[in-house]
């Protein structure tokens, strides 16, 4: 047999009869297991110690040897070697078979290998498989054809006028004989002499043919080693038995499948010593076939062999393919050692590359790490005994943990990892509890949130794992999306909340007009109380006086974000009010601007101030202040009017149904943005909590808002047609019973949708991960001209993507000039940046050639320069 630990390759391929025997250490005679008294394997069964070796190591089955003294030595009594028990992991058994079987594989896989050798249709090959029909395999001096079909009547008729003339056979004996006949080297010749000679579907059938022929030449295989004589048994640690606590076994499918091909063969063989009359035989033969092709793929032909609760049982092939076979769940996504997981929680103190990590799990995972710092200290003298002191939590065990968890990273995965940041490396910080602590600016990242989400800890062991850790996967160096170069670790809700509140400025505040020589006597003045957070202060700036509020100069003064030398400049870029999207602007700066850690400094610095005024600022919400417009009913009224004026023309014939429709929608489109408007008119802007939750971006949107306090307009049905009824209440006046019916169409579609296209878009990464993962970036540059053209992505009459954004990062593949003044504004091959990519805007340039990865003329992968900047590290 192979070394299990040592190999380059691995390929499937066919194995002959006398490899397969070689391989076996014995021959399984027997369909027992175990015996239910004494528990021990049966002899010359599947779990038998003689053929797969001993179940306890060093001991052979009738405890004549028992000792590591005793290794290599066969037992006289009981057949048993005596060797480590992890043999039965490696051996494999066999089954003589009584009659040859087909392997289903190469007989009903698509396409049919043995039907294209034998040139017969796989219709055809199952009717012998199966004893439905016979085959003639020699035609002798008989009219009759070589391969030709025969029924059971057909089959007497032609021995009654022809006598021992010709042979025919069925079932695999007879595929087997017409398989052993082809000689490879000839049929290949003819194969590519036709090929050149005919046209159309017999050529077609010809190269299929030929590929079969030459691929049997170039492995070494026997095409009768389709049919096979002997079947292997996999080892039984593969198959194990296992006791349960009531005394009964649970036991894995293929010993039932094993199970069934042995009794059959037994029966058949007892059959054909006992010389039964041959329809016996036959009917036994086709269910040892039916037996062994349950056992390689159940399934593949008929109905599956079930076992109990109608379940079919899982057969070698579905061992191997699909999520949960061998290859995806446990050679890809093997469980691994130290890691650990737990459910998450806010650590808001965290600085971006931080996480907290419970006391107790982090023990456990550098136990390892713990145990050797101990013994160089000398706390202990020995392995084992920092073992022990270790596990019994001694003082010197929190301190020397401390000291290896320094600059130690680890890595964090929340399941489902969608994207390159479902993983990212934190250094560990240590906290009292159960729970591992998340900076909140990973959250978008990791699609987190704190309503009971787990994550799994892992930690880097060598010292090379530890440096990508640190420099590849850090949170602070992964502050970009890979997918479009913009920021993602933003600061979202609270902390965007309270930024917004910090700088609006209210006419009318306590301290208006007032004039402050520098920031630190306007903070000041703000902290004792003279001027109030929102007033509208002047504050001399390098000579300069500035309209401001002490909430600015706060945010100015607390977040470093140097974006230019001039300290106006600088502090006229934050002088306004702060929402979400002016902070994901901010920070877009300062990633081009500075370097990752000072990017990660102000990125803290942000959170801490948003979090404290989104504290201070007491926001709240209560049902008082979604306040529903008071010129609603005017409206709705008004809309009325113009239905019955519709429905009237309608009655008289002036208009088609569907003008009546479409006209009825537009009605109701418009009352509800009127409805809209309304309520965003009558609140108050800069103290309705829920309107500024809304305008800050901080959390929902206005058509939710339009939902609360409005109306919610109209729903669409199953279909996606839109009901021509509109729903008229809010959500703060109450839905009547069929209206709350109207919207649960739209409910239940949102959610069966959601669980569809999770399961696609699975698939389709999946298959584009397979075609992709060979496209590395492996040149500087290709020299093609070629590239394609890019525009502003229109649907309808919005704008989806500027062209702008469409070029920055990107190559062009020839000069460009303003159309207007004919100045040169790039060269080509010159990277688009951000100022670039806005005077191309800015000339009017409508369509652009960018070079491509889908035009790089790279031999092996693609080059740097059809590729463009890398958007993750910018």
């Amino acid at each position: 047999m192979l070394d299990a630990n040592n190999f380059d390759a691995l390929k499937i391929g066919l194995a002959s009869p006398e490899q397969i025997r070689a391989w076996s250490s014995g021959e399984v005679k027997k369909p027992e297991t175990i015996n239910y008294r004494t528990l021990k394997p049966e002899r010359e069964g599947l779990f038998c110690e003689k053929i797969f070796g001993p179940q306890r190591d060093w001991e052979c089955h009738c405890g004549k040897y028992k000792r590591v003294r005793y290794k290599g030595i066969i037992c006289d009594r009981c057949g048993v070697e005596v060797t480590r028990s992890k043999v039965r992991r490696e051996r494999l058994g066999h089954i003589e078979l009584a009659a040859p079987v087909s392997h289903i594989w190469y007989f009903k896989g698509i396409p049919s290998r043995m039907g294209l050798l034998l040139d017969m249709s796989p219709r055809h090959l199952e009717k012998v498989l199966y004893f439905a029909s016979y085959v003639v395999v020699e035609n002798g001096t008989t009219p009759m054809l070589k391969k030709q079909l025969l029924s059971e009547n057909e089959f007497r008729e032609a021995r009654e006028k022809y006598a021992q003339g010709f042979k025919a056979l069925m079932g695999a004996e007879a595929i087997k004989k017409l398989l052993e006949e082809i000689d490879l080297d000839r049929l290949s010749e003819e194969l590519k002499k036709e090929v050149k000679e005919v046209s159309g579907q017999r050529r077609i059938r010809a190269i299929r043919r030929l590929e079969v022929v030459e691929s049997f030449r170039k492995s070494n295989s026997r095409p009768e080693w389709m049919v096979m004589d002997v079947v292997p048994v996999i080892p039984p640690e593969l198959r194990p038995m296992v006791q349960l606590d009531g005394g009964r076994f649970a036991t894995s499918d293929l010993n039932d499948l094993y199970r069934r091909v042995i009794n059959r063969n037994n029966r058949l063989k007892r059959l054909l010593e006992l010389g039964a009359p041959d329809i016996i035989v036959r009917n036994e033969k086709r269910m040892l076939q039916e037996a062994v092709d349950a056992l390689i793929d159940n399934g593949r032909r008929g109905r599956p062999v079930t076992g109990p609760g109608n379940r079919p049982l899982k057969s070698l092939s579905d061992m191997l393919k699909g999520k949960q076979g061998r290859f995806r769940q446990n050679l890809l996504g093997k469980r691994v050692d130290y890691s650990g997981r737990s459910v998450i929680v806010v650590g808001p103190e965290l600085r971006m590359h931080q996480c907290g990590l419970p006391k107790d799990m982090a023990l456990e995972l550098f136990k390892p790490f713990v145990m050797k710092r101990l013994v160089d200290k000398g706390y202990v003298h020995n392995i084992k005994s920092a073992k022990r002191m270790v596990e019994r939590v001694k003082a010197e065990v929190w301190d020397v943990l401390e000291e290896v968890i320094h600059e130690h990273p680890v890595m964090l995965n929340r399941a489902p990892t969608l994207h390159r940041l479902g993983i990212q490396a934190f250094e560990p910080v240590l906290v009292e509890g159960k729970a591992i602590q998340i900076h909140p600016l990973v959250c978008t990242a990791y699609n987190a949130d704190f309503d009971g989400d787990q994550m799994a800890v892992h930690v880097p062991l060598s010292a090379e794992a530890q440096a990508e850790a640190r420099i590849l996967m850090l949170s602070a160096h992964n502050i970009l999306s890979p997918a479009s170069g913009r920021p993602i670790a933003t600061p979202t809700q609270d902390m965007v909340l309270g930024c917004y509140y910090l700088t609006i400025a209210r006419d009318g505040s306590i301290g208006e007009g007032k004039v402050y020589g520098n920031s630190i006597d306007a903070i000041n003045a703000y902290e004792v109380g003279a001027i109030s957070l929102h007033a509208k202060i002047k504050l001399r700036i390098n000579g300069q006086f500035i309209e401001t509020t002490p909430g600015r100069t706060i945010f100015n003064d607390r977040v470093k974000f140097d974006l230019d030398p001039d300290p106006v400049v600088n502090f006229q870029i934050t002088n306004c009010v702060i929402d979400k999207s002016k902070l994901g602007q901010l920070i877009a700066r300062c990633t081009r601007n500075h370097s990752v850690t000072k990017t990660a400094e102000i990125l803290d610095q942000i959170k801490r101030l948003g979090y404290r005024f989104a504290t201070q600022s007491g926001t709240t919400i209560a049902i008082s202040d979604i306040k529903v417009p008071t010129k609603k009913k005017q409206i709705l009224e008004d809309a009325e009017k113009l239905v019955e004026q519709v429905e009237e023309q309608f009655r008289r014939g002036l208009i088609t149904t569907d003008e009546r429709y479409q006209r009825f929608i537009d009605i109701w489109s418009q009352a509800k943005v009127d409805v809209s408007q309304a309520m965003t008119d009558g609140l108050d802007k800069l103290r309705n909590p829920v309107f500024m939750m809304s305008i800050s971006g901080a959390r929902g949107n206005p058509s939710q808002l339009a939902q609360l306090a409005g109306m919610r307009g109209l729903m669409s049905d199953p279909s996606g047609r839109i009901i021509d009824l509109p729903i008229r209440a809010s959500f703060r006046e109450g839905l009547s019973v069929l209206e709350f019916f109207i919207s649960t169409h739209g409910a239940r579609k949102g959610l069966a949708d959601t669980a569809l296209r999770t399961a696609d878009s699975g698939y389709l990464t999946r298959r584009l991960v397979d075609v992709a993962q060979d496209v590395i970036v492996r040149e500087d540059d290709c020299g093609t001209s070629e590239g394609i053209k890019v525009s502003a992505i229109v649907i309808g009459n919005e704008e989806i993507e500027k062209l702008r954004e469409r070029l920055i990062g990107r190559l062009s593949t020839e000069d460009i000039y303003d159309p207007s003044t004919n100045e040169l504004i790039i060269k080509a091959n010159q990277e688009i940046n951000e100022e670039i990519a806005e005077r191309i805007d800015k000339a009017g340039i409508k369509e652009l050639t960018i070079r491509s990865v889908l035009t790089c003329r790279s031999r092996f992968g693609v080059c740097i320069k059809c590729y463009g900047r890398n958007l993750a590290t910018g």
